[in-house]
């Protein structure tokens, strides 16, 4: 398990989890009134069995949470029933996650919430699922076939949660090529390419309009903060602060520039532009800014207590303008993190906090997206996110949301009944069939 962020002057630590369910009187009555909350996103019965059934599979000790499994060990459990009720019923998938998101807010929401956005891939051999592709697996750390997700996971004081997710589809999937396979996997047909920033940014605006879940910051890696359009999503709340890695590369001036009216002529009409002073210094790779600060100017801070001590990094940060094009585009915190030792390795990062903003708030704010790489972890290791067999476009997100509600339940259980424990979430195999453990008809 990642250690919690532990930071001087943080604004608040996000707890870790400690719950075994088998610490837990009546854990399968708890998941039948858990599931009572979902009632009606399903217009039939059988498929709202299949999806607690399915629910039940991944609290298993199985060692491997795919249907077929599942299916064979859940007393009333139909491996071709729980396929079509996973791939093909109909859910309320909207009604699903409005009800996700009350509860949610119900146990972690906070006026200082963070939404921290990462993508996870899912190897997968063969060419028949959907979006499958030759692509960046960073769950390997190379291009190989797989499908990717990107997540919007929610952290508080009170805990941490997956709260949606999208299917990145790669370009070639909407050629024309790719026709009778998006068919075949049930892709919408309004379905159109979109980039792993322009995805976050559909998630980040549906949680804003739907006006469930407070936050207050937004973190993401450099992918997302590498993105104009992902940053001008974030800015349309003004009171929204985000804080985003960028690469290297990225170059700004220290001061903003000085700006000169420059005459043009377009298709015979004269016109003026505004553009960098000729006199103006070159800006400057934010590398090579950090690389130039004395010693003195960076300040060593704990972020975390790992396993052998406590883990320090240095930090300091300037405010800058970022360079676009050879344009200025946006005045920020550039805040720079380098490692201890004499040959430091460096990482960079932006952030629209005010002015006055001091370092540690920045600092404690570089140290939260390890709760979705939590998320991740824990979801993989214990809950099977990442052993689904599932084809289809709706089965993927069925699976998905499957997943996050089964994740957040055992925060729930943590936080309502205050456990302090700790082990692995598996429910002993022989007991999902007997034992009073056996899944009961939610239609009482």
């Amino acid at each position: 398990m990642l250690p919690a962020c532990r930071t001087e002057g943080d604004v608040f630590t996000i707890p870790q989890f400690t719950l075994d369910p088998r610490d837990v009187e009546g854990f399968m009555d708890e998941l039948h009134g858990f599931h009572t909350a979902f009632r009606d996103c399903f217009a039939r019965r059988e498929p709202r069995d299949h999806f607690f059934h399915y629910m039940v599979g991944q609290f298993s000790d199985l060692e491997r949470k795919s249907i077929e499994p599942m299916a064979l060990q859940v007393e009333g459990g139909n491996v071709r029933a729980m396929q079509r009720g996973i791939s093909d019923a109909v859910w309320d998938d909207a009604q699903m996650l409005r009800t996700y998101h009350r509860l949610v807010n119900e146990d972690m929401g906070d006026p200082e919430g963070v939404l921290i956005f990462d993508e996870s891939g899912f190897p997968k051999k063969g060419h028949d699922s959907v979006a499958v592709a030759r692509q960046y697996c960073g769950t390997l750390g190379k291009v190989e076939n797989c499908q990717v997700g990107v997540f919007a996971a929610y952290a508080s004081r009170h805990g941490y949660a997956l709260v949606d997710t999208r299917l990145f589809m790669p370009e070639p999937w909407f050629t024309d090529a790719y026709t009778r396979r998006r068919t075949q996997c049930q892709v919408p047909q309004d379905r159109g390419f979109q980039t792993k920033p322009q995805l976050a940014v559909a998630m980040l605006r549906e949680l804003r309009d739907e006006g469930v879940l407070p936050f207050k910051y937004v973190v993401a890696d450099c992918l997302y903060g590498h993105s104009p359009e992902f940053l001008e999503a974030v800015e349309e709340e003004a009171s929204t602060i985000y804080f985003v890695s960028i690469p290297a590369d990225t170059r700004c001036w220290l001061q903003g520039p000085v700006m000169q009216t420059k005459p043009y002529t377009y298709k015979g009409e004269r016109r003026t532009k505004r553009v960098v002073s000729t006199l103006e210094k070159e800006p400057i790779a934010v590398e090579t800014l950090a690389k130039s600060l004395h010693n003195c100017f960076w300040y060593r801070r704990t972020v975390a207590e790992g396993t052998k001590g406590p883990i320090e990094y240095e930090f300091t940060k300037r405010q800058v303008t970022l360079c676009g094009d050879g344009r200025p585009t946006r005045t920020v915190w550039l805040v720079m993190k380098r490692t201890m030792g004499a040959n430091p390795s460096y990482w960079y990062s932006i952030s629209n906090a005010p002015v006055s903003t001091r370092l540690p708030l920045l600092v404690w704010l570089s140290g939260l997206r390890w709760a979705i790489e939590q998320c991740f972890e824990e979801a993989k290791t214990e809950l099977g996110l990442d052993q689904y067999e599932v084809r289809k476009y709706p089965g993927w997100h069925h699976h998905m949301l499957t997943t996050m509600l089964a994740h957040f339940f055992l925060w729930h259980l943590q936080i309502r009944l205050g456990k302090k424990s700790t082990g692995h979430y598996g429910i002993p195999a022989e007991d999902l069939a007997g034992g009073g453990l056996a899944p009961k008809n939610l239609d009482a």
